[in-house]
């Protein structure tokens, strides 16, 4: 890394559908509850369009307003239970993680997932010795793409709105970037296409996170 000059100061990550497949893991939960709200099970892609803008945005996709609260906790504690069971590192996400922390990068975790959980996982699948933080629902007052969580998250790590990205996976992310005043660059290997995200006007957009490391 000798002479190498990093493009961002810091770099923020989601984590599902970005750097971690936890797909397999948020479908199950969907597939033990809802049964019991008289929901028939749902597809894996029923999940994936969902999901991104926290777990009560997702629920409304399939229940009524008055069943989310006990939805939710019946979710939360199911997912607590078979967290670590299925999470896999995305392709790439290790040797970017890797590389951008010894180049100097500050790197954090930013992200809607539950803040414990998504500590548990990094932990669990070797992230968290490179990151600086690690912010997520129910740490703050605040999801994405409140501009105030971003605002937060900047000022806990040091960094400037100019020197920093957020790598992500759906138009949430594009959106929280830009309402907290910095780029957003997105691989399309979660819940939304090169198509989508071109449309909520990423910066950029990159098949997977090989592409999206060799362009950094």
């Amino acid at each position: 890394m000798t002479g190498f000059m990093p493009r961002f100061a810091t770099l923020l990550l989601d984590l599902d559908g970005t750097i971690v497949d936890a797909f397999t893991t948020i479908h199950r939960s969907y597939v033990h509850i809802l049964p019991d709200f008289g929901i028939p099970a749902p597809s894996i892609e029923q999940v994936r369009r969902a999901v991104g803008g926290g777990l009560e945005n997702a629920m409304r996709h399939f229940l009524p307003e008055g069943q989310i609260a006990e939805a939710v906790r019946r979710h939360v504690a199911h997912t607590d239970a078979i967290l670590l069971e299925d999470v896999t590192l995305m392709p790439g996400a290790l040797e970017l993680v890797r590389a951008q922390h010894a180049a100097g990068v500050k790197l954090a975790v930013f992200t809607n997932k539950r803040g414990d959980h998504a500590r548990r996982i990094c932990a669990h699948l070797g992230l968290a010795p490179f990151l600086a933080g690690n912010f997520g629902a129910r740490d703050t007052p605040w999801l994405k793409p409140q501009p105030e969580f971003a605002a937060h998250v900047l000022d806990q790590l040091g960094a400037t709105r100019e020197g920093t990205m957020l790598i992500g996976d759906s138009p949430f992310d594009v959106k929280a970037a830009h309402n907290g005043g910095f780029a957003c660059w997105c691989v399309a290997t979660g819940t939304h296409t090169t198509e989508q995200l071109k449309a909520a006007q990423a910066e950029a957009v990159f098949p997977d996170l090989f592409a999206l490391h060799a362009a950094l």
